[in-house]
């Protein structure tokens, strides 16, 4: 049956305006009472509603982001309560992710927006009426100037409201239209100014205390024609001033301008920055830092994870991972949220997924992403670099595209759901297919574009292409996606396309062993991160395990403990030093707080995740203003190594889901407690350990309908659901001999 949204027709306003915001409007005329209204809304573009000028919904930069050439969101409300026989219905339309600029070069062509909408009355005498978006509704100017994603909002409240007469219907495709799928991203938290700066360069600059994604609501309050200009900031340079520059072309600009001295509150309605710092550029007299509050806003997804270690910087780093989170989960995983970019990036989404599946329930949220990834999957199978693909390049890189595996899987383990598995599975198929179609005798994928281990420490210098070679990460990266088709296939039943894509694999991990490795057994490539793909996926001859991890070890040493991994090593380097004995070598990693390390962003501050190990360099100089964001999850991914290996929590992959699971914890020589807690969808894991002399006291959390193994030195015991508390012998993490 076909929805009722879909006998509403797409209405645009008259091309010839010039009003980049305008307002759709339409009197009502209902006949009887009310028993209920609802409301059936989408746009291409983002879109406001408002019943006798009370706002319908919470959602923010509703209908969302998704790939609009074959999926378009609608929205349903319950508006019963707002609605009246002689209301006004009115829908502010913005151009949003449809018709504004997307990415560093503008790839996206200016598009006309358009709403469609539905209403269904329902009278206490059974009666029903309908009112569809179509050629009677009116269009009305809107105080909003312009809104642009990147570049912010002018907002003039002297502006009179003139109707632009009647909208035009266009003919957009309805047959795109679906429910919502993902969380609404809402107002979720709020900041208030903790210090207010006059900087060297004499400027008024608001410090709200944490980098954030979202917007500042004013309590504007001057006379007639006062403006206010707002600028936004993550970071001030090493002399204190206001730093822009790596929001490259993104103006990132709030204007307001006031109509009259009555206070009134004002917000952004369809943009929002990535800032801590706040510049009055302008602003009338009397008005103080109480009148400006910063607002978080992402996708209300719900909290899952928590982890404590009673080590501040430690503890200061789980939370710049979880505002990470927060900062880029607005609708799709972005890079970032403050310059001109804020793209579904495939590598760091599939590099943070199960640190996110930890901290917050992402099931709809990844579904709907990969749901628009498997509709930009090219005919040939490869994946885009950014969902929704808005570049348009035609390239799939290693590590990037991998994700269109990495995340259906991470998904199905986290939460056992054969169904997402099962829909996701043919584009993995496609994907593993394109890369076999390409490899040199299938097995050796040395062709097309890569970003490598981008951003390694080990890359020439003015260079973001690490030094390992791209045969070698993407030939890795290929052995592992064809095991995770294996795995897959086997899950669902597949079991020839399972045996299938195991000789495959097979096949693949001998031809690395021939490719990469010496007949000593010497990998040829001398990286931390061929060292770390190589352990990390089973790639090493069994004779040279031992050879490989402790030449991982010494190229550590070599550069003084530190160290120089990118985006396709990070991830897995201290589970291959953990994985093969070397706990100790990986702690010492997490622990180092000189540059680089994890807690050397800490120590200079830092309140979420940076793109650059040296974001900021020691001398307090920046790494570049090219490509240098200050919320950039991505190195977050160590969050799974800590939960994973030092509070031990982790799935068994035959009985997914942590319907069985093992907790074997591992706690740092330098820490007293760790405590760490997961809500799974049987219920709360938890564990805490305290050191206390030559014991260590366990409390333990097993959820009803789930059994757990639990190892610690010699302590075993197989767990069904309860609490426990127990004491085992001390058992320190074994160190290198110096």
């Amino acid at each position: 049956m076909t929805h009722l949204i879909k006998q509403a027709e797409f209405i645009s306003a008259p091309q010839s305006i010039g009003q980049t915001v305008p307002c759709f409007a339409r009197a009502l005329d209902l006949k009887g009472d009310i028993a209920r209204a609802t409301l059936h809304i989408s746009a291409l573009g983002l879109y406001e509603a408002a019943i006798d000028g009370q706002r319908v919904g919470k959602f923010l930069f509703a209908p969302g982001w998704t790939e609009y050439a074959s999926r378009l969101q609608f929205q349903t409300y319950d508006v019963t309560d707002l609605l009246k026989p002689d209301s006004l219905l009115t829908v502010m339309v913005g151009e949003g992710w449809w018709g504004g600029r997307m990415g560093w070069d503008g790839q996206k062509e200016r598009r006309r927006t358009a709403l469609i909408a539905a209403l269904e009355v329902e009278f206490t005498d059974g009666r029903t009426q309908t009112v569809l978006t179509d050629a009677r509704w009116q269009v009305l100017t809107t105080p909003i100037l312009g809104s642009s994603i990147y570049d912010g909002e002018t907002v003039d409240m002297t502006a009179e409201t003139e109707s632009l007469g009647y909208a035009e219907v266009v003919d957009y495709d309805k047959s795109i239209l679906l429910p919502q799928e993902g969380e609404e991203v809402r107002e979720m938290a709020t900041l208030g100014v903790i210090a207010e700066i006059t900087t060297p360069a004499g400027e008024r600059v608001l410090d709200f205390g944490q980098n954030l994604t979202g917007y500042v609501r004013v309590h504007a309050h001057g006379a007639r024609g006062d403006e206010i200009e707002l600028s936004f900031a993550e970071v001030l340079d090493k002399d204190g001033n206001f730093y822009t520059e790596n929001m490259r072309s993104a103006k990132n600009k709030i204007r307001y301008i006031l109509a009259d001295s009555e206070p009134m509150d004002f917000a952004p309605t369809f943009c929002w920055q990535g800032f801590r710092y706040v510049r009055l550029d302008k602003c009338p007299a009397g008005m103080t830092a109480d009148d400006f509050t910063a607002v978080a806003v992402h996708s209300d997804i719900e909290r899952t994870g928590d982890f404590d270690c009673g080590v501040p910087l430690v503890n200061q780093l789980y939370q710049n991972i979880l505002w990470g989170q927060r900062g880029n989960f607005l609708d799709v995983p972005t890079d970032c949220p403050q310059r001109d970019e804020r793209l579904g990036w495939t590598g760091d989404a599939q590099v943070f997924i199960r640190t996110a599946c930890f901290l917050r329930d992402t099931r709809a949220f990844y579904s709907k992403w990969l749901d628009d990834m498997a509709c930009d999957q090219m005919e040939d199978g490869g994946i885009p670099h950014v969902i929704p693909d808005v570049l348009k390049n035609g390239d799939s890189a290693c590590g990037w595209a991998d994700a269109a595996t990495i995340c259906p899987w991470t998904l199905y383990l986290c939460y056992g759901d054969k169904r997402e598995l099962k829909k996701n599975y043919p584009m993995m198929k496609k994907w593993v297919e394109h890369v076999r179609s390409v490899a040199t005798k299938g097995v050796y994928w040395d062709t097309g574009f890569h970003f490598g281990d981008w951003l390694a420490l080990d890359a020439k210098e003015g260079s973001y292409y690490g030094a390992t070679p791209n045969d070698l990460t993407s030939t890795a990266y290929y052995a592992y996606s064809t095991l995770i088709m294996s795995k897959a296939a086997e899950v669902l039943g597949y079991s020839a396309e399972s045996a299938n894509y195991m000789r495959l694999h097979n096949d693949i991990v001998e031809f690395f062993k021939r490719e990469f490795f010496t007949q000593n057994g010497r990998l040829a490539v001398p990286t931390q991160t061929a060292h770390v793909l190589a352990l990390m996926f089973d790639l090493v001859p069994e004779s040279a395990v031992q050879r490989t991890i402790d030449e991982l070890v010494r190229l550590i040493r070599a550069n003084d403990n530190h160290l120089t991994t990118g985006f396709l090593g990070t991830p897995y380097l201290c589970y291959a030093l953990s994985r093969h004995g070397r706990i100790d070598v990986a702690i010492e990693l997490l622990l180092r707080e000189e540059f680089p390390s994890w807690l050397y962003s800490v120590k200079q501050g830092a309140t979420t995740i940076w793109e650059h190990w040296d974001g900021i360099k020691p001398d307090g100089s920046f790494w570049s203003e090219a490509m240098n964001s200050f919320n950039h999850y991505a190195y977050g991914c160590i969050l799974d190594w800590m939960v994973e290996t030092l509070a031990g929590i982790s799935a068994d992959e035959r009985v997914a889901g942590y319907k069985r699971f093992t907790v074997a914890p591992q706690l740092p020589n330098e820490w007293d407690s760790l405590n760490c807690r997961y809500e799974s969808l049987y219920g709360e894991i938890a564990v805490s350990i305290a050191r206390a002399g030559d014991e260590l006291s366990v409390k333990l959390t097993v959820p009803e309908n789930t059994t757990c193994q639990f190892r610690l030195g010699d302590t075993r015991k197989e767990l069904g659901s309860g609490t426990y508390e127990f004491t085992c012998p001390n058992v320190p993490v074994p160190v290198e001999a110096k």
